[in-house]
């Protein structure tokens, strides 16, 4: 189940709930998980708001944004990587409405090892995981 941070400028994003859902919406595409609330109800997104002065690139700017994605180690392969990158990325930069900030948004992709990520506290494998899926879709 993969958490989604983005750290972006105050004031950069209309409707950011919108935001979250999109980017929760597309990761669990990317990783090819079904809809259901074992899933979809533990993928989330969090929009995190910075003033531009607590922010800067080397050169001076803070009109940036940063995708930080944490998901088990594993799931995406490299096509699936080139793919949630790009896609993320494509939604950050309309929900700003800003087709440049494409440009200058980062997308970083961290995997969790098996059983490093924990849900109602209990440290998961992915094992443990497909297993709740499994029984969840087919009653077993």
């Amino acid at each position: 189940m993969p958490m989604i941070d983005v750290y972006a400028p105050e004031g950069i994003f209309a409707d950011p709930q919108a935001l979250a859902q999109d980017l929760a919406r597309a990761v669990m595409r990317w990783e090819v998980v079904p809809d259901i609330p074992l899933f979809a109800d533990n993928t989330a997104s969090m929009i995190h708001f910075l003033p531009r002065t607590s922010m800067s690139t080397a050169a001076g700017g803070s009109d940036f944004v940063r995708v930080q994605v944490l998901t088990p180690a594993g799931v995406l392969d490299r096509d699936k990587q080139l793919g949630v990158v790009r896609e993320l990325t494509m939604i950050v930069s309309e929900a700003a409405e800003n087709p440049g900030l494409a440009d200058r948004t980062w997308v970083l992709i961290t995997e969790s090892p098996d059983g490093g990520w924990g849900i109602a506290g209990h440290a998961n494998t992915g094992t443990d995981i497909a297993e709740q899926a499994r029984k969840l879709l087919h009653g077993n």
